[in-house]
């Protein structure tokens, strides 16, 4: 069995300190995307997941139905756009009804700060003030809510990078190397600023990254040249978040598409990696297959959760969480057993897992068309439907909370892999 790193074993431990009791974190989230779209007519509009999802008008049964799922911890987060009105102003009225209905609740939320988006204000990714405006965004949150513990600072950099400034899919819709590079530069430094300013409010703050893991694979032989490529680059968001040392054919894609040399070295200056948690996200589309003129399509599921997630772990050495998965019904409970199983095999081979996550609550709105398309499609993803009805995939959830909680706690938190 192999030992978890230094860094990992002090996160590991600070979260047995912090959680108060050994409960592995089964959790659920509130899906909060809110990228902007550019529709056919040429007008941009504010894609709010939270609003096409009914849940500015149903907040307070979808925490009773986190309740009933006997879930515990809830990626949750205020809609970033609505609530940092501009450099020091704040419109706090819907963060402090639902987070302290949330605290009386005992749900204890991990708190998605920045979720695809930005406010109006500060245009998009491309934005060098972006890094220091939402660090102070995020300082006046823990401010508000010095007690809480559990942060997600910036959700999915891989993606939000990609589908803005590499695909031309939302806000800055645009697709060079060069702007996806900018973007994942302030994507990264707002995340690790935003996690130096929680720290300083909360010091015994946990910062849990939800990332996107993927793979490419080659279709061919002569294919692999450029899936290894696209197999290291992957990995940026959390090499710069983690101050990991790059290898040089990927630094060389950095510098020659508006990284300095400074701008590198501030990541590996200013890594606060002891304090977080891989999260590890896994879709049946996080796979693709490179082909031999260059472009890459969907493979399917190929390797899974389990094979995808040991390859970060192995590079990082950190605790990990299963933070993001579904498909849609029917036959989403049988997704969710294989997700489960993936899971536990990890956690039995050694690797430091501390929780699982169905996302998200309720059903979601044209994410079919990765929120590109306004269309109102109901995507059938949920725990509940919009109706607030369970689907079976919920009842099944619930089902294996109650089944596996009591033997997941009995074995102290997963300490037992840290080998002190």
């Amino acid at each position: 069995m192999e030992f978890i790193t230094k860094e990992g074993r002090a996160v590991y431990q600070q979260l047995g300190k912090t959680m108060r009791m050994n409960r592995f974190m089964f959790a659920t989230g509130i899906e909060n995307s809110y990228p902007n779209i550019v529709l056919p007519d040429g007008k941009t509009k504010r894609v709010d997941e939270m609003e096409k999802c009914g849940h500015y008008q149903h907040w307070e049964e979808d925490f009773r139905l986190v309740q009933e799922m006997g879930i515990e911890f809830l990626r949750y987060g205020p809609p970033y756009y609505r609530v940092h009105l501009g450099p020091g102003r704040y419109d706090w009225s819907f963060v402090d009804a639902t987070f302290n209905r949330l605290h009386e609740l005992g749900i204890e939320p991990i708190v998605d700060l920045c979720h695809f988006g930005v406010p109006d204000w500060l245009g998009n990714f491309q934005n060098p003030d972006f890094p220091e405006h939402f660090a102070e965004y995020a300082r006046a949150f823990a401010q508000r809510f010095p007690y809480l513990q559990f942060y997600t600072p910036v959700n999915e950099i891989f993606i939000a990078a990609s589908f803005s400034a590499e695909k031309g899919w939302w806000n800055e819709q645009l697709k060079s190397d060069r702007a996806y590079v900018t973007a994942l530069k302030h994507l990264c430094k707002a995340n690790v600023m935003a996690m130096h300013e929680i720290l300083r409010v909360q010091p015994q703050a946990t910062f849990i990254q939800s990332e996107s893991s993927e793979y490419f694979h080659a279709d061919e032989p002569s294919c692999y040249p450029l899936a290894h490529f696209l197999n290291e680059k992957r990995f940026l968001s959390l090499d710069l978040t983690y101050g990991y040392p790059i290898r040089a054919t990927v630094y060389e894609y950095l510098m020659e598409n508006g990284m300095s040399r400074q701008e590198y070295h501030w990541f590996l200056q200013n890594q606060v990696k002891a304090r977080c948690v891989m999260g590890n996200d896994y879709y049946m589309t996080n796979e693709h297959m490179v082909y031999c003129d260059g472009t890459t399509g969907p493979s399917g599921e190929i390797f899974g959760y389990y094979v995808i997630t040991k390859q970060y772990y192995n590079r990082y050495r950190l605790p990990v969480m299963h933070t993001e998965t579904n498909i849609r019904e029917p036959g989403a409970d049988q997704w969710l057993r294989k997700q489960w199983a993936n899971a536990v095999r990890l956690r039995r081979d050694g690797v430091p897992l501390a929780g699982f996550t169905w996302y998200s609550l309720t059903d979601q709105v044209d994410w079919d068309s990765a929120l590109r398309e306004d269309n109102g499609n109901v995507n059938a993803l949920g725990l509940y439907d919009l109706n607030r009805n369970i689907r079976p995939v919920g009842e099944a959830y619930r089902r294996l909370i109650h089944q596996w909680r009591e033997t997941l706690e009995s074995e102290s938190f997963g300490l037992h892999f840290l080998h002190v």
